[in-house]
């Protein structure tokens, strides 16, 4: 995941951000760069690779300056390459970004019809034109860089730097986590509060639709309309710990909110949004040439693995076996050679699902691991590994793991599809598109958070709770019990809703809530009718559906919580916001510890 780093300070900065980088490399990057201005003049480095690549340009042509920025990447729009390595410039003006600028199409069209070309293949050097182009319309940079931000669409963070102004970075945030840590005279910038732990404390951490004005005097924090908000300064654990929760109750409610980016990143490293593609990654699997796939995992990897049976077989039209590692290992199953296997775990150390790998290994199977530890055991032992760029998750129920690993599937479905030539290349074009929109419907899933949490608390009275979903949905359901029961201990089980008639209807009283999730689909009446019967014995339903869906249902006293539009394909990772995030209020409700739960691990590392 890109870092940012920014300094307005009393010293030589450079190499101070090179060092905050060097605290963010366990994001991922793959080029970095530092732009810092001097007597006036804007000035940079960039370097493909890694920071000791930039560092030796330093050390051969020292960057002089006071006020820098600095930035590590992951190639999302572009090669990872110098040219497309942040900061980009445009007359003046330095910018580096973290995120995807959605409408970057659009914008570069009409930029290009204003004259201004273009030297990298990113989205960001729109945005530096943007903005550019506000400046010679006469506004003053604060007022050119808000214009800019409100013509922008998608997951972002930005800082920005002008030339001849040695006292001013702007910066936002629309997703992606931005800190600002406060000194003596000084003042500093970075994607959270590791970066900035060797020069303080003091941090504020920007919200979601913030943007900021920073001085060596202090700060100015406004919204995206331009209206003057107030942010905690708080004292920061980043010196101390790896991670730290920034502004959030819990490590769980953070990983929540990091969605938007985290996704966003894994998405764009697979997939090529400007083609409409797939990216020419080195695959240990070669779908074109296999009969069958082999998914394997435990906990809620399974139920990503669950959720990637019914894309392989829709849209590549490739049979797939789903198995619990455990089950897997013993099963003695006959695995044929012109199979393949794919393995998930967050921590890449899960024993069972090593195993299972090992198992297949043997068997002479190619194999591929879906991991967030690229360093793990399971990544070691794979043929190839296919990274979720998660970055380190604490909170032992799995968010944000689960929503990248559904990410990565969903892109190597569209690769799948495409080498089978089980869909034509427009229709592969249209499953990446309805992808690149995920990390922005994902931000208008965590805005339903304060209703959401009401229903948490109404929740945290009962003792049971039955979760329905078809199709997708299914497991997903079995995803949303799982998480109720990991952190707030009430009893919860995910059932298919044709099944519902086959004994679980016994359950159904005034006393058992229901959540259903049913985005409005070619099944949606199906769903609608379970929940009639449901409805007549007295179910309490709590419905996850969208504007189509609340509209077509009729029944009185049901709770509905309604998502935004979106294709068919991605509901299951944006849907997942909801139920993660009833499960968090409802433990909240309840004090339980959200992030450390009884009897639970983050890695499961024995049988």
């Amino acid at each position: 995941m890109c870092g940012i780093v920014g300094i307005i300070g009393n010293s030589q900065v450079a190499p101070l951000i090179v060092d905050a980088l060097k605290r963010l490399e366990y994001r991922g990057y793959d080029s970095a760069g530092v732009a810092t201005l001097s007597e006036g003049q804007l000035d940079r480095l960039r370097a493909e690779g890694k920071l000791i690549n930039l560092e030796k340009r330093l050390a051969e042509k020292p960057l002089k300056g006071t006020i820098g920025i600095g930035h590590t990447r992951w190639a999302t729009h572009g090669i990872p390459n110098e040219p497309n390595a942040h900061p980009h410039f445009s007359d003046g003006v330095a910018i580096v970004h973290n995120g995807i600028i959605e409408n970057f199409g659009e914008l570069r069209d009409e930029l290009k019809a204003d004259g201004y070309s273009f030297a990298s293949q990113t989205d960001t050097e729109v945005v530096a034109h943007l903005v550019a182009r506000e400046l010679k319309a006469g506004k003053a940079p604060r007022e050119a860089a808000h214009a800019a931000l409100k013509r922008l669409q998608g997951a972002f963070a930005l800082a920005i730097m002008f030339q001849g102004d040695e006292d001013l970075i702007v910066a936002a945030r629309s997703g992606p986590p931005l800190a600002v840590g406060h000194g003596d005279g000084e003042m500093f910038l970075g994607s959270d509060a590791i970066a900035l732990a060797p020069f303080t404390n003091a941090i504020t951490y920007l919200e979601d639709g913030d943007w900021v004005v920073i001085r060596r005097s202090g700060i100015e924090i406004f919204d995206m309309e331009g209206q003057a908000v107030e942010r905690q300064k708080q004292q920061s654990v980043g010196t101390t710990l790896l991670v730290d929760k920034g502004n959030h109750r819990h490590f769980m409610e953070k990983e929540i909110h990091e969605q938007p980016e985290v996704t966003g990143q894994t998405l764009a490293h697979y997939l090529d949004f400007a083609n409409g593609g797939y990216k020419e990654l080195d695959s240990a699997i070669d779908f074109k040439n296999i009969d069958r796939l082999y998914i394997s995992a435990c906990g809620t990897a399974y139920l990503a693995g669950q959720i990637a049976k019914y894309w392989f077989e829709r849209y590549a039209r490739l049979p797939v076996d789903s198995d619990v590692a455990s089950e897997f290992r013993y099963r003695e199953m006959p695995l044929d050679k012109r199979s393949a296997a794919l393995f998930v775990s967050q921590s890449g150390e899960t024993a069972d699902t090593l195993a299972s790998l090992r198992y297949c290994k043997g068997a002479g199977l190619a194999i591929g691991s879906i991991v967030n530890v690229r360093e793990s055991t399971i990544a070691r032992e794979s043929d190839g590994i296919y990274p979720t760029l998660a970055g380190p998750e604490i909170g032992v129920a799995s968010t944000k793991a689960f929503t990248c690993q559904l990410s990565i599937f969903a892109s190597l479905v569209v690769r799948a599809a495409l080498e089978r030539g089980t869909v034509s290349a427009e229709e592969g074009a249209q499953l990446v598109r309805s992808l690149s929109e995920v990390p922005r419907l994902i931000k208008e899933a965590l805005k339903l958070e304060g209703e959401i949490a009401e229903l948490g608390r109404e929740l945290s009275e009962v003792n049971h709770v039955l979760y329905l979903g078809r199709d997708t949905s299914y497991p997903l359901a079995m995803e949303g019990a799982l998480k109720l029961k990991e952190i707030s201990y009430i009893h919860a089980e995910g059932y298919a809703a044709g099944e519902l008639k086959h004994g679980p209807i016994a359950l159904i009283d005034k006393q058992m809530p229901v959540v259903v999730i049913a985005p409005f689909d070619k099944i949606y009446e199906k769903t609608a009718s379970n929940m009639q019967e449901v409805a007549a014995r007295g179910g309490r339903i709590i419905l996850i559906t969208d504007e189509k869906g609340a509209a077509h249902t009729s029944l009185d006293g049901i709770k509905t919580i309604i998502m935004p539009n979106m294709s068919e394909f991605v509901t299951p990772i944006v849907y997942a916001l909801p139920i993660q995030m009833l499960a968090y209020h409802t433990a909240v409700a309840m004090g339980t510890d959200v992030d450390q739960p009884r009897n639970l691990a983050k890695s499961v590392t024995v049988e």
